[in-house]
Protein backbone atom coordinates (compact mmCIF):
# COMPACT_ATOMS: atom_id res chain seq x y z
CA UNK A 1 0.00 0.00 0.00
CA UNK A 2 2.79 2.18 0.65
CA UNK A 3 4.01 1.94 -2.59
CA UNK A 4 1.14 2.49 -4.41
CA UNK A 5 0.79 6.16 -2.26
CA UNK A 6 4.75 6.65 -3.37
CA UNK A 7 4.12 5.61 -6.92
CA UNK A 8 0.87 8.15 -7.29
CA UNK A 9 2.82 10.91 -5.21
CA UNK A 10 5.18 10.77 -7.79
CA UNK A 11 2.85 10.96 -10.56
CA UNK A 12 1.58 13.89 -9.00
CA UNK A 13 4.67 15.65 -9.08
CA UNK A 14 5.62 14.85 -12.37
CA UNK A 15 2.24 16.28 -13.48
CA UNK A 16 2.01 19.45 -11.36
CA UNK A 17 6.07 19.75 -13.21
CA UNK A 18 4.80 18.96 -16.75
CA UNK A 19 2.03 21.33 -16.58
CA UNK A 20 4.52 24.05 -15.10
CA UNK A 21 6.54 24.05 -17.66
CA UNK A 22 3.65 23.68 -20.88
CA UNK A 23 2.97 26.97 -19.38
CA UNK A 24 6.69 28.14 -20.53
CA UNK A 25 7.82 28.53 -16.84
CA UNK A 26 9.38 26.47 -13.81
CA UNK A 27 9.60 27.00 -10.35
CA UNK A 28 12.96 26.86 -9.29
CA UNK A 29 15.07 26.32 -5.49
CA UNK A 30 17.95 25.79 -4.33
CA UNK A 31 19.40 21.56 -4.51
CA UNK A 32 19.47 21.94 -1.06
CA UNK A 33 16.56 23.05 -0.28
CA UNK A 34 13.94 20.13 0.75
CA UNK A 35 11.01 21.45 -0.83
CA UNK A 36 9.84 19.48 -3.97
CA UNK A 37 6.35 20.10 -4.23
CA UNK A 38 4.24 23.59 -3.28
CA UNK A 39 0.66 24.20 -3.62
CA UNK A 40 0.13 27.00 -6.43
CA UNK A 41 -1.31 28.97 -3.83
CA UNK A 42 1.66 28.88 -1.56
CA UNK A 43 3.49 29.74 -4.22
CA UNK A 44 1.00 33.13 -4.68
CA UNK A 45 2.07 33.97 -1.52
CA UNK A 46 5.35 33.35 -1.09
CA UNK A 47 5.95 35.94 -4.35
CA UNK A 48 3.33 38.93 -2.73
CA UNK A 49 5.43 38.09 0.85
CA UNK A 50 2.71 36.98 2.70
CA UNK A 51 4.92 34.08 3.38
CA UNK A 52 8.29 35.09 4.84
CA UNK A 53 9.85 31.94 6.05
CA UNK A 54 10.05 27.89 4.99
CA UNK A 55 9.01 25.52 7.27
CA UNK A 56 11.80 24.99 8.27
CA UNK A 57 12.27 28.48 9.55
CA UNK A 58 14.81 29.69 6.46
CA UNK A 59 14.06 33.41 5.35
CA UNK A 60 12.07 33.09 1.95
CA UNK A 61 13.78 35.01 -0.13
CA UNK A 62 11.44 34.79 -4.23
CA UNK A 63 12.91 36.13 -7.15
CA UNK A 64 11.28 38.08 -10.09
CA UNK A 65 12.48 38.06 -13.44
CA UNK A 66 12.01 41.43 -14.98
CA UNK A 67 8.52 42.67 -15.60
CA UNK A 68 8.97 42.66 -19.74
CA UNK A 69 9.49 39.32 -19.61
CA UNK A 70 7.25 36.26 -20.77
CA UNK A 71 8.42 34.16 -18.58
CA UNK A 72 7.01 36.42 -16.07
CA UNK A 73 3.72 37.09 -17.54
CA UNK A 74 2.85 33.13 -17.91
CA UNK A 75 4.27 33.05 -14.28
CA UNK A 76 1.74 35.95 -12.89
CA UNK A 77 -1.01 34.94 -14.73
CA UNK A 78 -0.73 31.35 -13.59
CA UNK A 79 0.14 31.60 -10.33
CA UNK A 80 -1.44 35.41 -9.00
CA UNK A 81 -4.33 34.63 -11.77
CA UNK A 82 -3.04 38.59 -12.72
CA UNK A 83 -1.23 40.25 -14.93
CA UNK A 84 2.24 41.60 -14.23
CA UNK A 85 0.73 45.35 -14.62
CA UNK A 86 -1.53 44.81 -11.98
CA UNK A 87 0.65 42.78 -9.85
CA UNK A 88 3.04 46.15 -10.18
CA UNK A 89 0.34 48.21 -9.35
CA UNK A 90 -0.19 46.25 -6.29
CA UNK A 91 3.31 46.87 -5.33
CA UNK A 92 3.00 50.54 -5.66
CA UNK A 93 0.40 51.08 -3.60
CA UNK A 94 2.63 48.93 -0.67
CA UNK A 95 5.44 50.86 -1.42
CA UNK A 96 3.50 54.23 -1.10
CA UNK A 97 1.85 52.80 2.37
CA UNK A 98 4.76 51.97 3.35
CA UNK A 99 4.53 48.62 4.10
CA UNK A 100 6.81 46.76 1.88
CA UNK A 101 8.78 46.25 -1.01
CA UNK A 102 8.32 43.81 -3.86
CA UNK A 103 10.93 40.70 -4.55
CA UNK A 104 13.89 41.44 -6.51
CA UNK A 105 14.04 41.40 -9.88
CA UNK A 106 16.69 39.55 -12.32
CA UNK A 107 16.76 40.03 -15.94
CA UNK A 108 17.21 36.42 -17.35
CA UNK A 109 17.34 33.15 -16.62
CA UNK A 110 20.87 32.79 -16.12
CA UNK A 111 20.88 35.84 -13.07
CA UNK A 112 18.21 33.88 -11.05
CA UNK A 113 19.50 30.62 -11.01
CA UNK A 114 22.60 32.74 -9.97
CA UNK A 115 20.77 34.63 -7.19
CA UNK A 116 19.81 31.03 -6.04
CA UNK A 117 22.58 29.47 -6.06
CA UNK A 118 23.87 32.45 -3.42
CA UNK A 119 20.84 32.39 -1.96
CA UNK A 120 19.66 29.30 0.03
CA UNK A 121 16.29 30.20 0.65
CA UNK A 122 15.26 31.68 -2.40
CA UNK A 123 12.74 30.93 -5.09
CA UNK A 124 12.42 31.65 -8.14
CA UNK A 125 11.19 30.88 -11.65
CA UNK A 126 13.09 30.53 -15.09
CA UNK A 127 11.79 29.50 -18.68
CA UNK A 128 10.46 25.84 -18.82
CA UNK A 129 13.50 25.27 -21.33
CA UNK A 130 16.68 27.02 -18.86
CA UNK A 131 19.39 24.45 -17.87
CA UNK A 132 18.95 24.35 -14.25
CA UNK A 133 22.29 22.47 -13.39
CA UNK A 134 23.44 21.02 -9.99
CA UNK A 135 22.71 23.25 -7.60
CA UNK A 136 19.21 24.10 -8.92
CA UNK A 137 15.71 21.85 -8.88
CA UNK A 138 12.63 22.42 -9.99
CA UNK A 139 9.36 22.09 -7.59
CA UNK A 140 6.24 20.90 -8.91
CA UNK A 141 3.16 23.54 -8.51
CA UNK A 142 -0.26 21.81 -8.16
Amino acid sequence: MNRIRIVLAMVALLLGAGQAQAQGYVVVVSASNSVSALKKDRVNAIFLKRVTRWDDGTAVVPVNLQPSSPTRESFSRAVHGKSVSAIEANWQQQIFAGRDAPPTQRGSDAEVLAFIRANPGAIGYVSSGAALGDDVKAVAVN
